[in-house]
């Protein structure tokens, strides 16, 4: 099959519409011709550096603008970053991702301490990923140098709906630091939240830039939003689950080679909602109690969900 980066709306709301087990088969094929069905890369997520971030992202927990239950706390030591990682490890994650609350790091101690971090967990033989804002070249030459295998930066939803969810940054920005960090020879992780009152076509064209970039991003997180009391996304109703499966049937069909990480939202989704987005073409999830601030599905779900299912964890 072909790898495209030219995909347009029309295409994409072809596939929008398609009746969804029509969509779900024609996504299942595509995923089993990039991909082993049932294999699953289990990822953790540690805050390193949690509350008293400078941007306004409206659902997001640990926003300065906003009193929610987070606080600002110091920056977690390299000791228990280390220890985090060697549990997550032990159960199964082939992927620590460290990140921290910033607008974007400085060139300071905090800096110097996330390399020796990274190159910490990069020693314990798993792929490293950081989500620490906007990046420099320098900054992101560095990461690599210490061991960095990727970098998340989310676009979280199409340029025009952004505009309503953050101003205090532009999408404009976040397309640069997907440059800077495709050139330093990171991987790109990025990706979106579905659930925030954007429309189909916003979703749609998430997905319409992400897969026309010339290379398309290694992994792509779909997040359900979890609304956060205190924000001004608090009171959104969830959206349905066939939502869910169908962007993320979408984002297989259009890139094809990508991880797909069902991520942000999992906990609220049943064993067959989430058996569904795998079949979609899922291949990835986060584990842990906790994702940044919100709640994640406990180890003892996630054990009856690979059980139950016949899933097998990558190595």
């Amino acid at each position: 099959m072909e790898i495209r980066s030219d995909w347009n709306m029309r295409e994409l709301n072809e596939l929008c519409e398609m009746p969804l087990l029509k969509l779900i088969t024609q996504a299942s094929k595509i995923h089993a011709n990039f991909h082993e069905m049932g294999k699953i890369q289990v990822c953790h997520l540690i805050s390193i550096k949690t509350g008293g971030c400078r941007e306004d992202c409206k659902y997001c927990a640990q926003s300065s603008f906003y009193k929610t239950n987070i606080k600002a706390q110091p920056m977690m030591p390299y000791e228990e970053v280390i220890e985090n990682a060697k549990l997550a490890i032990a159960k199964g994650a082939t992927r620590i991702c460290l990140g921290a609350a910033w607008r974007g790091p400085r060139d300071n101690n905090p800096f110097e301490n996330v390399l020796k971090m990274v190159s910490g967990v990069a020693n314990l033989g798993v792929e490293v990923c950081c989500t620490l804002g906007f990046l420099t070249k320098a900054q992101a030459k560095r990461l690599k140098e210490s061991g960095l295998y990727a970098y998340n930066h989310n676009l979280d939803s199409s340029e025009e709906f952004y505009k309503t969810i953050i101003t205090t940054r532009s999408y404009q920005d976040r397309l640069k630091t997907l440059d800077i960090v495709e050139d330093a020879g990171l991987k790109v992780c990025c990706g979106g939240i579905i659930g925030m009152g954007e429309t189909n076509e916003d979703r749609l064209e998430l997905v319409r830039t992400l897969s026309n970039r010339s290379s398309h991003p290694s992994s792509v997180p779909i997040n359900l939003l979890s609304p956060v009391q205190g924000t001004p996304l608090a009171n959104r109703s969830p959206v349905s689950f066939v939502e869910l499966v169908r962007i993320i049937a979408i984002c297989r069909i259009t890139m094809p080679r990508s991880m797909v990480r069902l991520s942000a939202g999992r906990k609220d989704l049943s064993l067959e909602s989430q058996a569904l987005c795998f079949l979609a073409g899922a291949n990835s999830i986060f584990a842990g109690e906790k994702l940044l601030t919100v709640p994640n599905s406990s180890s003892s779900s996630d054990e009856n969900l690979f059980k139950a299912l016949g899933l097998e964890a990558m190595h």
